[in-house]
């Protein structure tokens, strides 16, 4: 068995579900990528727009000089029901939706423990130690550009790579590696064809023709990413998700076909449906507790709960009513009593605008104040 074959095996092994290499080389699409910077579509993650993480992105041998081969990995994650009953059920009561990579314990510590595995097996077989630098959704590179040149699917148009066998409901990771390994041949064919579902249920708009997103109006960015205040225009088209979505990935006809096969649905998943009366009650001690070791502890408490609460007045429902009073009035984070002001104002009623106004005389900080303002049409 060839060496590149003994270390296929041995990611398979380790857990993940593809496996590819590449060369090192300039990206095919890093021309989009710099256009995607320049219109201002990263958002507030300037740190893809220094000029170091540019650099680095366009020629990989800047991260390991000694870069001769990069494996490109993927790491399954649970595959949600995609069932028109199951997006129904989830509108029809006060729990919020999360994305699904986020189910499980945090990714960023699962996967480098199976890298690190796997770059140990390789130095084994070549009898010593190899130059090497790995990443998850860390490093500097376009990993979707280096999983579909080493052949493991093509970008679609909701931007996922997606693989013909296993939909788009996985993870990739890279190794680079200081050895020359065969490279695989790219996959060059696009199998989106003609269609659009994932653009025309895209709630914001923000998938792009050029097949990047425009993170400033993404429901992911948004719920994690996004620090401040949402932007009020955008609050309505968030629904109930409350960190990530999987809205372009959930109505994809490839990932269709692989649920339909796979049947991976589980039902005993704490963060996959949470109560969003009881998260939103949620002291700093509780969030901590509750999201320790998962990737949901990355939105920190104030976040989520601005996300929740966001959730909560989208649901229109007046049960959520009292306690969305309660954080107008005593969560210590502004972030969380200004979204609070803006669910009760969405979800109106004489309660919440008894609890406005009284919040408006009794509150100190501007932010919150212009809400409860907006609010109650001030």
């Amino acid at each position: 068995m060839s060496l590149k074959n003994e270390i296929a095996a041995e990611a398979r092994r380790l857990g993940f579900n593809l496996f590819g290499v590449v060369e090192p080389g300039a990206p095919p699409h890093y021309d989009v990528y710099e256009r995607w910077l320049e219109q201002d579509k990263h958002g507030e993650m300037g740190y893809l727009d220094t000029e170091r993480a540019r650099k680095r992105r366009q020629d990989p041998k800047l991260i390991l000089p000694e870069c001769q081969s990069i494996l490109v990995l993927g790491w399954p994650h649970t595959v949600p029901d995609l069932s028109a009953h199951n997006f129904e059920k989830r509108h029809r009561n006060l729990s919020g939706r999360t994305a699904s990579y986020a189910w499980g314990e945090d990714y960023h510590d699962v996967i480098p423990r199976r890298l690190k595995e796997l770059v140990d097996f390789i130095d084994k077989k070549v009898g010593h130690p190899i130059p090497n630098r790995w990443y998850t959704d860390t490093g500097p590179i376009l990993e979707r550009d280096l999983a579909q040149q080493a052949g493991l699917g093509w970008i679609g148009k909701n931007t996922c790579l997606i693989n013909p066998l296993q939909g788009s409901f996985f993870l990739l990771a890279e190794i680079l590696m200081g050895i020359k390994i065969e490279p695989d041949i790219p996959f060059s064919a696009d199998r989106c064809g003609s269609c659009t579902r994932c653009i025309d249920a895209c709630p914001t708009g923000c998938i792009q023709a050029d097949r990047t997103i425009d993170a400033t109006s993404c429901i992911s960015y948004l719920t994690i990413e996004l620090k401040g205040a949402i932007p009020r225009d955008l609050r309505n088209k968030i629904g109930s998700w409350v960190f990530g979505c999987d809205i372009c990935q959930q109505v994809c006809p490839w990932n269709q076909r692989y649920s339909q096969q796979e049947k991976k649905y589980p039902e005993d998943i704490a963060f996959k449906e949470p109560d969003l009366i009881s998260e939103l009650a949620k002291s700093s001690q509780e969030f901590n507790r509750s999201f320790k070791g998962t990737p949901i502890k990355r939105a920190k408490r104030r976040g989520y709960l601005r996300n929740v609460a966001v959730a909560l007045g989208n649901s229109g429902s007046t049960n959520a009513v009292p306690q969305l009073i309660e954080s107008l009035n005593y969560d210590s984070e502004p972030l969380v009593r200004g979204h609070a002001a803006w669910a009760l104002g969405k979800i109106g009623g004489e309660q919440a605008r008894r609890a406005l106004e009284n919040a408006l005389s009794i509150e100190e900080d501007a932010s919150v104040l212009e809400e409860i303002r907006f609010a109650t049409g001030g």
